[in-house]
């Protein structure tokens, strides 16, 4: 016996192989196309690839032993991920609609799934640009010499430096007292930071112009997006090698603490990073598919995905623990000559 839910007209909005190809011909002069394979896949490793594997996975390499997460991060990204984003991509590829109209297609009542889906990617590109926008003010600010974040201001009276800027570091007093400007107390809201409103105002100007006409734009500007993060990974790979202790923070990466792999907190925190780096259930992967030729091997492009997002977030980590391990051995040097 099989469980069969009743979902009348399915047959219906599905369609078929002709029907497809009859579709495919009949919007062939009105819906756009992607002008080649490559800026499909650049335009999916631009959706997926991001803080999650920068920021995220490193944070959680360093809380569940180092090495010890990449094995069931790895595990789960081709049990767990590659499965969901070859269905996110079948789906799209084969409905040839967004996430609202590819839920809708396999049941009016999963039509929330779709809009959940589109909210969920609203809200986080509001964070995103946000963070887009502290980038552009720092990138303003890295025009000068010396750094404004290298040295701690000088006081009201010119006979010091800020004491709250030698108590903590230079670059965390540079973020929270002039580029967030954020009051001493919750009590106080403080007011309108004018320059990141307008680094925020070009933030979105920027998304605005490579979203104008959809893939036509936002399609060509993936060459930029997707391909210049592994150069500047790149350009910080080779800086971070050059420093002190650098190889202590990737061996602590690569050197498995066995004991976390029976943690089931480490196994959860895998499959949501999986999540997380694909972007899975936002919505974006279904879209992107939609906008493929009907015969398109969709399975081939998640298996190159996964590849490209797992072997990503490791390289990614490496450069951030030869920094980790360089801040870790100016530390324990600082102590020791204390």
């Amino acid at each position: 016996m099989r469980l069969v839910l009743p979902n009348p007209g399915l047959d219906l909005r599905i369609p078929d192989h002709e029907d497809l190809e009859r579709i495919e011909k009949a919007e062939a002069g009105e819906r756009p196309k992607w002008d080649n394979k490559a800026q499909y896949i650049l335009t999916c490793v631009g959706f997926c690839i991001g803080l999650g594997n920068v920021w995220r996975f490193p944070y959680l390499c360093q809380s569940h032993g180092g090495g010890a997460f990449l094995i069931p991060y790895l595990i789960l990204l081709v049990l767990e991920g590659m499965p969901l984003l070859l269905l996110e991509f079948a789906i799209g590829q084969r409905l040839r609609k967004g996430s609202v109209g590819v839920w809708r297609a396999i049941s009016p009542y999963l039509t929330g799934i779709g809009i959940a889906s589109m909210l969920v990617s609203f809200l986080i590109g509001l964070y995103y640009t946000t963070l887009v926008a502290w980038i552009m003010w720092y990138l303003f600010n890295s025009f000068q010499e010396p750094l404004p974040w290298a040295h701690c201001p000088l006081n009201d009276n010119g006979t010091g430096f800020v004491p709250e800027c030698q108590q903590s570091s230079t670059v965390d007093y540079f973020f929270y007292r002039v580029t967030l400007n954020s009051s001493h107390s919750i009590d106080e809201s403080g007011g309108i930071q004018w320059p990141i409103v307008l680094c925020l105002l070009a933030a979105w100007t920027v998304v605005a112009i490579c979203c104008i006409r959809g893939i036509a734009t936002s399609g060509k500007a993936v060459y930029v997006t997707a391909i210049l993060p592994y150069i500047v990974l790149a350009i910080f790979l080779i800086r971070g090698l050059t420093l002190k202790g650098a190889l202590s923070g990737i061996k602590f990466l690569f050197t498995p603490n066995v004991d976390e792999l029976i943690k089931p907190t480490t196994w959860l925190d895998a499959g949501a990073q999986v999540f997380y780096a694909f972007g899975l259930a936002w919505g974006g992967l279904i879209s992107f598919s939609s906008y493929n030729p009907v015969h398109n091997n969709c399975m081939h492009d998640a298996v190159i995905l996964s590849v490209v997002t797992g072997l990503t977030s490791i390289y990614a980590a490496t450069v951030t623990y030869s920094i980790i391990g360089f801040r870790a051995t100016g530390k324990y040097d600082n102590c020791n000559s204390e």
